[in-house]
């Protein structure tokens, strides 16, 4: 009888992607979720008291600024969080409607979910910003919010060719650029203040000299949909006092080119899912992630279109998306190459239950904080130093979501609405330890 000939090392490198287990991409989840539930770890605060006795230090200023939202143009760390959701929706989409499709799901059924999936996160997304208002705020800026209403919209792109989803995105950038572009009426005044728009004349000439007119904060074609939108008649929309502006700059219209992200992260999901071996895997997103940091970046210094996130600026989307591509594979690397499982465990503990995390993040951070106080004292998190408390107070609610997540994972029991369709891992005690 013939035996099968032994695998070579050849043969193990051009192993399809497909029949592996995306860790990587539970991983990353759990990266960006405990960076968004521990609060940045504190060091935001902790690098401001820092700065107070060290002003000139160089280090904490660079925590600072990684920590905290770019005021108007370019990127930080912290403006990453929200891309990568988007991306990772998008990732997940490809394996999550593949497996219903091959479970034999119809097209009109699998339509009628994305739309469900949808309905959920835009409300999901008012009942966490109107979370302590008198009334229900209609705001649709926050991320959970702009995922819903792009979702559907990049479900119908699924599975069509590339040629396609390539001129979709061309497309959703080009418009959104002439709309911001030939928009009249664009722009502030320099040396005014513009309080009326929440902006003041010391911080337009500090933020927005990198920035033309056309995508000036609050003064611009997003700003004006909102002032028409928001400010529906009652029976559509019920305010209780006149939408004027959003405080961060944010506008509904995002979700617009928004869908080019996660259209971008589905494009990677389908690519992953190719057949693609380990290296074509690595080279490809190698070379998305810097040539895409290139050109957006290029745009962002020709004047084209500014790096701006709090616009989801076309630059944006392209510059923001290559990082996620760099992020993912890192990723990859770590954890489906190198399958350092033990290192992945407590990021994938938290990543495949993304939305408690989130919603515990959300509603329940100050709860707990007073919880801890409570019961170990008022001054817990400033007996260790009252320079790091602020990181000391936030490690310290974050462990106890990471608890319940795990807690949740030992049992496995997950809340999911943009779930993947992966075979979850098996990460128990034993496991780890014969690592």
């Amino acid at each position: 009888m013939n035996q099968k000939p032994a695998p070579t090392e050849q043969d193990s490198v051009a192993e399809p992607f497909l029949q592996e287990r995306l860790t990587s991409l539970d991983a990353y989840r759990g990266l960006v979720m405990i960076s968004l539930a521990f609060g940045g770890f504190g060091l935001a605060a902790t690098a401001r008291n820092h700065l107070e006795n060290q002003p000139d230090s160089a280090l904490w200023a660079e925590i600072l600024r990684q920590f905290t939202h770019i005021q108007w143009t370019g990127c930080t760390y912290w403006d990453l969080i929200q891309p990568s959701f988007m991306f990772m929706v998008g990732l997940s989409m490809a394996y999550s409607y593949a497996k219903r499709q091959k479970n034999g799901a119809s097209y009109l059924g699998m339509l009628a979910h994305a739309l469900f999936r949808s309905i959920i996160l835009i409300g999901l997304g008012i009942f966490l910003i109107s979370n302590n208002d008198a009334s229900t705020n209609w705001s649709l800026m926050n991320v959970l919010s702009q995922i819903g209403l792009g979702y559907t919209f990049v479900f119908l792109l699924w599975r069509k060719p590339k040629i396609i989803q390539w001129l979709a995105a061309i497309a959703i950038l080009g418009t959104t650029w002439s709309l911001y572009e030939t928009h009249s009426n664009t722009g502030l005044t320099p040396n005014q203040d513009h309080s009326d728009v929440g902006v003041s004349r010391e911080w337009a000439d500090e933020h927005l000299s990198e920035a033309s007119p056309a995508w000036h904060k609050n003064a611009n074609f997003g700003h004006a949909v909102d002032r028409w939108l928001l400010n529906l008649p009652n029976q559509y929309l019920p305010r209780k006092q006149p939408f004027e502006f959003n405080a961060g700059g944010y506008q509904t219209i995002n979700f617009l080119p928004s869908i080019v992200t996660m259209l971008f992260g589905l494009m990677c999901g389908e690519f992953l899912r190719s057949g693609a071996s380990k290296k074509q895997v690595i080279q490809t997103l190698l070379i998305a992630g810097a040539l895409g940091i290139l050109w957006g970046y290029n745009l962002h210094q020709t004047g084209v279109s500014p790096l701006i996130k709090r616009l989801w600026s076309p630059s944006w989307v392209i510059f923001s998306t290559s990082c996620c591509c760099l992020l993912l594979l890192v990723s990859y690397l770590l954890f489906d190459v190198m399958k350092l499982r033990w290192l992945a465990f407590p990021l994938i503990v938290v990543g495949t239950n993304s939305i408690v995390m989130y919603l515990m993040s959300m509603l329940l951070k100050p709860w707990v904080a007073g919880a801890i106080k409570t019961h170990a004292g008022p001054d817990i998190f400033e007996r260790f130093s009252a320079d790091f408390q602020p990181t000391v107070q936030a490690v310290a609610v974050g462990l106890v979501f990471w608890l319940i997540c795990f807690h949740l994972y030992r049992k496995r029991l997950f809340v999911r609405i943009w779930k993947d369709e992966q075979e979850l891992p098996d990460f128990s005690f034993m496991t780890i330890l014969n690592l």
